[in-house]
């Protein structure tokens, strides 16, 4: 059982579809790590506080919450304003305070990022990039966020200077399941398959809507193996992302920060570009990152 009296303040991220929170201690110590499935999408703004009192049932005194992520879209709890780039990550000095009945509670929630051209917006993900660059202050490059939405975020002397958004997870997802090609694909992989995929979106892009019925074509006619088309499917949405975010990539070091599943597929696709990758756990990177906008505050 957590020791709610040496709980010295909360830390969450709070995303569509899942929240995660930690219990942190006053010397930065994770007493306690919760995740729960109440994500904002299954959520309307008078749910948040019930859903938060939910996983602290034994809150003690008036405790601050210092929230990133989805919590603070329109849809969200409350809505947290964006800071424009050139900007460094959110300090929860910057963050949006809460209403809420229960007296114990002092919640903020960090701004969100957002580009005017080309319009681009980001919430939680700078919150994983304020992490990386807490462990790696001298990093200048580029960090890769996959994910439903990718990011690529351009940052440099600690500040984010500019970010490009796609929505490769998004596409393969509706493709895979609401499409013809989901009678073809399976759940397994093949390297070989998604390499070649990569390669071809990334030389050819102007057929990649053709290619994805070649999917579907050579199921029936040369009984290409499910496992395959959904390797080459994957292949051929990140190739077309790669190949847009070239300008980011190219002639530099690119941080991965995601799962390992997909973060282990655009790694071999950026290596077979001579990209120099690097790799730091997501999860962990969200936790430094709130430690250190709430580090920033207390040190002020």
């Amino acid at each position: 059982m957590t020791d709610a009296a040496a709980t010295d303040w909360i830390a969450v991220d709070w995303g569509t579809s899942n929240l995660r929170l930690w219990r942190m201690a006053a010397d930065g110590t994770v007493l306690e790590r919760v995740e729960g499935d109440a994500g904002m999408g299954r959520l309307s703004p008078e749910d948040f506080e019930p859903t938060l009192l939910s996983l602290l049932p034994d809150l003690k005194a008036r405790t601050t919450v210092l929230v990133c992520g989805m919590a603070g879209a329109r849809q969200g709890w409350i809505e947290a304003p964006y800071l424009s780039v050139p900007c460094a990550p959110p300090k929860a000095a910057e963050g949006i305070a809460v209403p809420t009945e229960d007296s114990r509670l002092d919640v903020r929630i960090l701004p969100g990022v957002s580009q005017n051209s080309p319009a681009d917006v980001m919430r939680g993900e700078e919150t994983q990039v304020a992490g990386f660059l807490a462990l790696n202050p001298r990093f200048d490059g580029v960090i890769c966020l996959p994910g439903t939405h990718s990011k690529w975020v351009h940052v440099s002397a600690g500040e984010i200077i500019s970010f490009r958004s796609f929505m490769t997870g998004e596409i393969f997802e509706l493709l895979s399941q609401r499409s013809v090609l989901r009678h073809g694909l399976g759940q397994g992989w093949d390297d070989a398959a998604f390499a070649a995929a990569v390669d071809q979106a990334m030389g050819r892009p102007a057929g990649f809507a053709a290619e994805l019925f070649t999917l579907r074509a050579e199921g029936l006619l040369h009984g290409l193996s499910p496992d395959a088309a959904a390797a080459r499917l994957s292949g051929l949405l990140i190739g077309m992302e790669l190949s847009a975010a070239k300008p980011y990539w190219l002639g530099t070091s690119v941080a991965l920060l995601g799962a390992s599943k997909l973060v282990a597929h655009y790694r071999k696709a950026l290596e077979a570009q001579a990209v120099p990758v690097l790799i730091a756990d997501a999860d962990r990177m969200t936790l430094e990152g709130l430690k250190a906008a709430r580090k920033e505050e207390t040190q002020a």
